[in-house]
């Protein structure tokens, strides 16, 4: 399965001035496929040191010296390092926070060496107080779950993807091929974008064996729990989890998640999941302008789930989805919005983390809410998940008179159509609005 980051990596490898890269994102997201797979067809050597798998590689890194790094490297693994033609792979990389160290010293001193690093919880390694972060001599990668995208290049429709990314080709797009994208769209809510659950409906063909490995991957979160449950109680980061999932699309109260802890607890067990790739906080922010950060208010947010496959497992909700004929009113709409944040998420550049926002106003006798607000160049656009006629769309055309927007867009199944500022987009042509504009 390709990955839209692998065309990054390739100018990676040929940029004279690149640093070492730390690829970052949660675990299960492919990110050791990935390296692995570019490793085998861009070099013509990939070492591997897995620091989980085989603890007794930290021992390369008790000298920071780069000549004595790469020597102890050759005795452990018989293979010496060729710069310019071999990729180093430093997986699970968070278990020896001196390899992280010692990348400043490769950037430095070996530059035509080519090193990638990657980890399940290199997150919490980063937070650490103990790693000297080699600031200014590494460069950041973000890898996030299969984007829509991805998935129809797996499924095949390649063809169809190049087409329906640029927007002049929705407009007069046939009706049925917009109804096979939305089917393709609906697979993709009940198979998510966890590469191993693609791949096994790829190789079987079955959901109900997807279904199998996205329960297996929600207990691998859960057994990570004991890995960082030192600095919140295994019971908070279990319940938050356990709420996240339910939640989408609604402002996310402590109280309603367990009305006998404190609220302080619950929180510091939510800050460590979304360290760890699960969850993503949307905060609400009143749109005063760029960025939006300046007008957020950090104890009002709603939160998303990791992957709407994984939500799916999480809830069951399996049957509804299956029956649907609106895709936006799957699970109250939560479904929707899950796969909208996800997709803004994915297609944001890979070099760094996109923060999530919603625009709220509370008055009296009038609550107004926009589901997404993002930013595309140094334009706020306010993004509405939903269906049906205008008269829906009360908050976002208030929205637009407030702040004399002049683009703003509407995500459900109902085929492409521009009204004034307000644009309609079907849920399968996001990446034409919103894709990474380096691409």
């Amino acid at each position: 399965m390709n990955r839209d980051l692998y065309k990054v990596l390739l100018e990676w490898k040929d940029d004279e001035h690149r640093f070492p890269l730390l690829l970052r994102g949660a675990r299960q997201a492919g990110k050791s496929y990935l390296v692995s797979q570019f490793g085998a067809k861009e070099f013509d050597q990939l070492i591997t040191l897995n620091f989980e798998r085989d603890p007794e590689l930290k021992e390369v890194f008790s000298s920071n010296d780069p000549k004595e790094i790469l020597e102890r490297i050759m005795l452990f693994t018989g293979n010496r390092p060729k710069p310019g033609r071999t990729l180093l792979f430093l997986d699970e990389i968070q278990e020896c926070p001196e390899a992280i160290s010692a990348l400043r010293y490769f950037y430095e001193e070996f530059s035509d060496l080519h090193i990638i690093g990657a980890g399940s919880l290199l997150e919490f390694a980063l937070r650490s107080k103990d790693i000297r972060i080699p600031v200014g001599r590494i460069q950041y990668l973000y890898l996030y779950p299969m984007s829509f995208g991805e998935f129809m290049d797996a499924m095949g429709e390649s063809e169809l993807r190049h087409h329906i990314r640029h927007p002049e080709n929705l407009e007069n797009l046939p009706s049925g091929v917009h109804n096979k994208l939305i089917d393709l769209v609906k697979k993709y809510y009940l198979i998510g974008g966890m590469p191993k659950a693609i791949e096994t409906y790829l190789s079987t063909g079955e959901l109900s064996k997807c279904q199998k490995v996205q329960r297996a991957i929600l207990d691998t979160y859960q057994d990570d729990f004991g890995k960082y449950a030192r600095e919140s109680k295994h019971e908070h980061l279990k319940r938050v989890f356990e709420a996240v999932s339910t939640t989408v699309g609604q402002r996310l109260v402590y109280a309603r998640i367990d009305s006998q802890s404190r609220s302080r607890e619950l929180k510091k067990a939510m800050e460590l999941l979304e360290t760890a790739g699960i969850i993503t906080r949307v905060s609400q922010t009143n749109a005063s302008g760029i960025p939006l950060s300046s007008g957020r208010h950090e104890s009002i947010f709603k939160v998303i789930f990791l992957d709407v496959g994984l939500m799916h497992a999480m809830n069951n909700i399996y049957p509804e989805t299956v029956r649907a004929k609106d895709l936006n009113a799957i699970f109250r709409g939560g479904v929707a919005e899950q796969f909208a944040g996800q997709e803004l998420l994915a297609l944001h550049s890979p070099f760094s983390r996109k923060t999530l926002y919603y625009w709220g106003r509370q008055a009296k006798n009038s609550i107004a809410e926009i589901d997404y607000l993002t930013d595309i160049g140094s334009q706020v656009v306010p993004v509405e998940i939903k269906s049906g006629p205008k008269g829906h769309l009360k908050s976002m055309f208030m929205y637009i008179e407030k702040h004399q927007c002049d683009t703003a867009y509407r995500i459900s199944q109902a085929p492409f159509k521009k009204e004034g500022p307000l644009t309609s987009i079907p849920f399968y042509a996001m990446e034409a609005f919103f894709g990474n504009e380096d691409e």
